[in-house]
């Protein structure tokens, strides 16, 4: 079976994907495969996990059953996690099984931090990158948690969500977060006249360090950012960063070594295997560390069909 022939034989939220961003199929044959993202498979599965009260799992951030002095337990069923999942899956923002489930979200659920309402964010750049990400594709504003993140950069154009407690070196895993927010937030209609300065230094934080390195030797900052993973939650790696630069259409030569590094995971098949499974509780199972991934197969396929087009 070839490579695009596996692929689709998958679930709709990978499938409709496929359509769109490698064999160029019709818009119609597209939106058909993607419609199905609410009805069927792993997006009907989140969906039907949510409860009356907007929450799944029992918490916002992290599920209802981890004591608070377990906060930093990696858990991934609860809602934030489970929404920015639907997100990547593209669910239909407009269809009526997401405006339920938003709808939900909106009236009744609030963050563990503090109460706050869950579309105007709570502190943290990490937690509210991927919130901004998540208000901006179901037409949910945002605008409190841009600002927050303007106000939240660090001097050396980045961010870490240890700010508050003196951290004064920006994080790899913070800035993709917030750099991935604002630019969703800013292709959603959001305008903030300190915003595109306050992102461009954020993506200028990674392009000045290759994705993975450190400025200041070169040496790899973290092996396991060399590493894909899917899902990829709040860390950052190598492939999710190109997949932002892709998305923005940003060929900058300092990403090259990047693309190279992806391009030099495909097996004899042409697929990529999960080389990082960030382990927790989760709604749904994906796919096996060390095998075959159609997830990271699809993503690295579209940066490089992105980035070697002429």
């Amino acid at each position: 079976m070839d490579t695009v022939a596996w692929l689709l034989d998958s679930d709709p939220a990978i499938r409709w994907q496929v359509l769109a961003d490698l064999t160029d199929a019709p818009p119609e044959e597209v939106s058909a495969e993607r419609s199905k993202v609410a009805t069927e498979g792993w997006g009907a599965r989140i969906l039907a996990e949510q409860a009356d009260d907007g929450l799944r799992d029992g918490g916002t951030y992290r599920p209802g059953w981890i004591p608070p002095e377990r906060d930093g337990f990696d858990a991934w069923s609860a809602t934030h996690f489970s929404l920015q999942q639907l997100v990547d899956f593209g669910l239909d923002p407009e269809s009526p099984q997401a405006r339920r489930a938003i709808d939900r979200v909106r009236e009744n659920v609030r963050w563990e931090h503090a109460g706050e309402p869950y579309f105007e964010g709570e502190t943290e750049p990490c937690i509210n990158g991927v919130a901004l990400t998540i208000a901006s594709y179901f037409g949910e504003g945002g605008d409190r948690m841009a600002e927050t993140l303007v106000r939240s950069r660090l001097s050396d154009g980045g961010w870490n969500c240890w700010a508050e407690y003196g951290a004064r070196v920006s994080s790899f895993h913070s800035t993709i977060c917030a750099v991935e927010g604002l630019r969703d937030w800013q292709r959603a209609g959001g305008d903030d006249p300190r915003a595109t300065e306050t992102v461009e230094a954020g993506e200028e934080y990674l392009l000045e360090r290759g994705l993975f390195r450190r400025r200041s030797d070169g040496t790899v900052a973290d092996p396991r950012m060399t590493m894909i993973s899917y899902p990829v939650r709040w860390y950052h790696d190598v492939l999710r960063g190109l997949e932002h630069f892709r998305r923005q259409d940003l060929k900058d030569p300092r990403l090259a070594q990047a693309v190279e590094l992806v391009r030099g995971k495909a097996d004899a098949d042409g697929r990529w295997v999960l080389e990082n499974l960030h382990e927790g509780s989760v709604l749904v199972e994906f796919e096996l560390e060390g095998f075959p991934s159609q997830w990271l197969t699809l993503r690295a396929l579209r940066v490089l069909r992105w980035w070697d087009a002429a």
